[in-house]
Parts: C-alpha cells; sequence; structure tokens
C-alpha cells in the first residue's frame, strides 16, 4: 500500500504540473484576462480534468501572484499596475546590468558562447511565432547567464521576479511581429560579452530590460482591450 499511494501522489503532482502550465500558457496568450474571476470546475472542464488539480495549480499561481483567490467563487488574474512594472523593471535593472558587466569581465569565452544555442533559439522562436518556446529560452538564457556570476541566490531573486512580471497578452505582441526586436538583442548581447566588452554589454542589457517593460505593458494594455 504504501508503494501504491505514492504513485498517486506522483501522478496527482504530475497533473497538477502540466495543468499549472497550460494555466501560464492562457495568461500569457491572453486567453486568461487580468482582473476577470475564473472558477476551478469551469477551467477543469475546458482542460478535460477534475477541479482538483486546477485548484491546486492555482494555488502554486497565486504563490508566482499571478492570480489571487476570491473566497467562494474562484481566482482572479492579477492585475498590474504601471507602478509595478516600473518597480521590477528598476529592481530587475539594479541586478542584472552590473551582474553582465562582471560576468563579461569574468567568464569565459567557451561559457558564454555555451548560450549562443539559447540566443539563437530565441529568435527563431520570435520569427516562427512560437511564444511558449521563446518564453523558456528567454527564461533559460537569462538566469544561466547570470548563473556565470557564481551567486545562486541572486539567479533565485531574478527567477521571481520574471515569474511574477510575466507577459500577459503576448500573443497579441507575436502577432505584430514585437518580440523580434528583442529576442535579437540577446545576441547583440552575448556578442559585446564575448568582445569583452563590458560597458556595452551593460548598456545593451538596460536598453533591452527598458525594451521588455514595453512589451509588458503593451501586452497588459492589449489583454485589457481584447
Amino acid at each position: 500500500m504504501p508503494h501504491l499511494k505514492s504513485q498517486a501522489i506522483s501522478v496527482q503532482t504530475h497533473l497538477r504540473d502540466q495543468v499549472a502550465d497550460a494555466l501560464r500558457a492562457a495568461l500569457i496568450a491572453g486567453d486568461l484576462r487580468p482582473g476577470v474571476v475564473y472558477s476551478a470546475p469551469t477551467l477543469a472542464a475546458e482542460l478535460g480534468v477534475s477541479a482538483t488539480p486546477v485548484r491546486e495549480a492555482m494555488l502554486d499561481l497565486a504563490k508566482e501572484g499571478l492570480v489571487e483567490a476570491v473566497r467562494n467563487k474562484g481566482f482572479r488574474v492579477t492585475e498590474m499596475t504601471e507602478r509595478d512594472l516600473d518597480e521590477f523593471t528598476e529592481i530587475r535593472t539594479l541586478i542584472e546590468v552590473p551582474t553582465v558587466g562582471r560576468v563579461a569581465a569574468t567568464a569565459t569565452p567557451e561559457q558564454l558562447e555555451a548560450l549562443r544555442p539559447l540566443a539563437r533559439q530565441i529568435v527563431t522562436a520570435a520569427r516562427e511565432h512560437d511564444v511558449l518556446t521563446y518564453l523558456e529560452a528567454d527564461h533559460r538564457f537569462h538566469l544561466e547567464l547570470l548563473g556565470l556570476a557564481g551567486n545562486h541566490h541572486l539567479v533565485a531573486v531574478v527567477a521571481d521576479l520574471r515569474k511574477r512580471s510575466r507577459l500577459f497578452g503576448l500573443g497579441s505582441l507575436d502577432e505584430a511581429g514585437r518580440l523580434v526586436a528583442s529576442a535579437q538583442e540577446h545576441v547583440d548581447l552575448l556578442d559585446l560579452m564575448v568582445a569583452g566588452r563590458g560597458r556595452e554589454a551593460e548598456e545593451c542589457m538596460r536598453r533591452h530590460l527598458a525594451h521588455v517593460r514595453t512589451l509588458w505593458a503593451d501586452g497588459i494594455a492589449g489583454s485589457v482591450r481584447e
């Protein structure tokens, strides 16, 4: 019996993670909109699962700040304000810009070039309108790059900030071709770092984060208008 129980827990946990990923994808695409309350049974019916893993997945998303529980109703997709966007960008700029400069000065060309496939994958995904691959590759690129600084706590902080600042409504921006320029900035950043041009790499990262800040705002505005 203990073996069967352990197996059941593993399956349930896996299903909860799958549901959470599906809900994140819906947030990114703009199918779940900021300010709207969604019930677990309704979402479960659309996903073809029971309400339990949906509730568990929503609680996981609540910990990330993406939704909030509404008593006896369900979960409301968190609305992000202009101030939230400014504060997220400010914190990431304070952390990531100087870290990029430090990594450019200390990492080997081999360590940096190991990130080249991810940088290219981001560009390819943007051109092919593959939003989920774009986000996954972008996430890995930024965190693996920061990881070269050797501070896992710093990486954890940025990972949490990235979760809380998901690009809601990214699908509409992708359709408009707005992601390609941001994607190319990853390749440009890597080129500068490999060349040892730390100051220029810092400025490139600063511009990239400002660009992402604009995409956040436009994505959220698009979700609200739709």
